[in-house]
């Protein structure tokens, strides 16, 4: 009983760590501030945006990194990588020690760094304690990472609302404190074998943390509105932290043999010796798999060869999920490459829009609500990610693959852009920045669990990292686009305002190029992630009957 209440305890310690690590969410916030503070162009500010996600590029070494030191200290190189990053940016944004672009642009990397870090140590921690159970843990995680910016907000409105700078100095320390509040917690041992009736109870927890988590999410998005005078904010904080330490008391408060038997769910979750079973069913599965041809029956009972469309749904596709893949044999893959450019077309897009909401926002006349928008992002975002356990919550309802979610989630991105096209109201700039909020947060944690089952789940530290070197590569192209719109609209002088020493375009015009190019890139992504689903659906399909197959035996 000790060491099962202990994974939960290690599971909200890493729901804590995402909450309090999103530290990407609140650039728009201060890098107003930041432009005027070191007199750069838009470019070169979004030559920072990028040096931030540049920084994801490094996240494989944390996967490399836990091969050769214990979990607790990556947890630790992540938060001092913070500290230094974000810390050494706020002596710079208060004039304390100048430092020239290219050092901070160098900051701005480490910084980013430090993200991709802390969301590899609870990617791990998921994926090792609850392999049965893994996409909800992963869900339930990492939809917290979306909380970040509301929380943020908060802390900040508490301290001073007044001092954007404020938000550097909380990503330098407020990661590092939580580190250290986690690490007794995150040095428990490993989790035994669990008996039926433990796999059965652990999905009335996961669903009652959901519950709590839904609960938390709504009070961030609707309160943060009101957080803006100091006392109000404090008062909100309170109950924010009480919310997020409230999951203690659930995996102790659901044990006994008969909730199990008074709440008994129809989905039946895979148990720890399920797997191992599963492991020897798939000689069969690939067996199966491997019989099916490029060559189809036609109706005289003739065989003719299938359109090249069909060619390219049936070559080299993935005939089994779980199958462990090291970089190189992931590099061969078209699967990936497809789950590649629906990342890059899609969840990258995403954030690019979110690191430019502060100048959006600005351009179209609503500068004040900055902080309203990034907060409403934040809390999008982090139902989008909670949205994304719902195909094992409703999996014996209405089944699809998971790729197929995928898919479904990319939609709502182009709508948001166009949206942005044809008008340039608060109202419109609300609802797209909600849009948008829900599917990347969506993307993002469902590619932690298909990037699992694609690939494997032993590799998944290492290979999620590849997958999101595309982060930065589309946070430049994406960003260079953006910027080169704005400045060419500076040259406008009916356009400009100055601020404090800096060019600020201000209409429609500034941004609305920008939105029409991303909205046709996004549709890039969803076709991309179509495609994706028709060639993975078979070992979808392969592993469902598979499953019910052992629910019958």
């Amino acid at each position: 009983m000790e060491q099962y209440s202990s994974k939960w305890m290690i599971l909200i310690a890493s729901t804590w760590i995402q909450a309090f690590t999103g530290t990407n969410f609140d650039f728009s916030s201060y890098s107003s501030e930041l432009k005027s503070v070191l007199g750069i162009s838009q470019v070169q500010l979004n030559y920072l945006s990028m040096a931030s996600d540049m920084g994801k590029a490094f996240g494989w070494c944390s996967g490399v990194s836990l091969m050769y030191f214990p979990l607790w200290v990556v947890l630790f190189i992540a938060a001092f990588m913070g500290l230094i990053g974000y810390g050494l940016q706020w002596l710079v944004i208060q004039r304390i020690i100048i430092l020239p672009y290219f050092l901070v642009f160098l900051l701005c990397v480490l910084a980013g760094c430090s993200i991709c870090w802390f969301n590899t140590v609870c990617y791990v921690l998921c994926i090792k304690h609850f392999p049965a159970n893994r996409p909800f843990a992963l869900s339930l995680s990492v939809s917290f990472n979306g909380a970040s910016a509301a929380l943020f907000n908060l802390i900040a409105n508490a301290i001073n609302s007044n001092d954007d700078t404020l938000y550097l100095l909380l990503n330098a320390l407020v990661p590092l404190v939580t580190s250290v509040a986690a690490l007794p917690i995150l040095r428990q041992p490993h989790s035994q074998t669990l008996r039926a009736d433990s796999v059965h109870r652990e999905y009335l927890i996961f669903l009652c943390l959901t519950i709590l988590a839904v609960f938390t999410g709504l009070y961030l998005l609707i309160l943060n509105s009101v957080s803006y005078s100091a006392p109000t904010a404090r008062i909100l904080l309170v109950g924010a932290v009480f919310l997020l330490v409230l999951p203690v008391i659930a995996p102790g408060a659901i044990r006994t043999e008969e909730w199990s038997q008074l709440i008994h769910p129809n989905y039946m979750l895979l148990e720890d010796n399920d797997i191992d079973d599963f492991g020897m069913h798939k000689e069969m599965m690939w067996k199966e798999d491997s019989s099916m041809t490029l060559w189809t029956e036609n109706s005289h009972g003739s065989k003719e060869k299938e359109s090249w469309t069909s060619s390219f749904l049936l070559r080299d596709r993935l005939l089994l999920l779980g199958e462990e893949h090291s970089a190189n044999q992931l590099m061969c893959r078209w699967d990936f490459w497809l789950y590649y450019l629906a990342y890059f077309c899609g969840g990258t897009l995403v954030l690019v829009y979110s690191n430019n909401l502060g100048q959006i926002s600005e351009s179209l006349g609503y500068s004040s609500e900055i902080s309203f928008l990034v907060a409403l992002y934040s809390a999008c975002s982090f139902f989008g990610r909670l949205l994304s356990a719902a195909p094992d919550f409703l999996r014996d309802k209405m089944y699809y693959a998971r790729t197929a979610w995928l898919a479904f989630a990319l939609i709502p991105t182009p709508v948001a852009f166009f949206l942005l096209v044809l008008s340039g109201s608060k109202a419109a700039l609300t609802a797209a920045t909600a849009l948008v909020g829900l599917s990347s947060g969506f993307v993002f944690s469902a590619a932690v669990s298909i990037t699992s089952e694609l690939f494997g789940p032993n590799s998944a530290g290492v290979n999620h990292n590849i997958l999101i070197t595309n982060i930065p590569l589309g946070s430049l192209l994406y960003g260079l686009l953006a910027a080169l719109v704005y400045e060419a609209n500076l040259g406008k002088s009916s356009q400009v305002l100055v601020l404090d020493g800096s060019k600020v375009c201000m209409g429609r015009n500034c941004y609305i190029q920008t939105f029409m190019w991303w909205g046709c890139i996004s549709l890039l992504g969803v076709a991309s992630s179509l495609l994706l689903f028709l060639r993975t659906k078979a070992a979808y399909d392969n592993q469902e009957r598979n499953r019910n197959w052992m629910r019958l035996i």
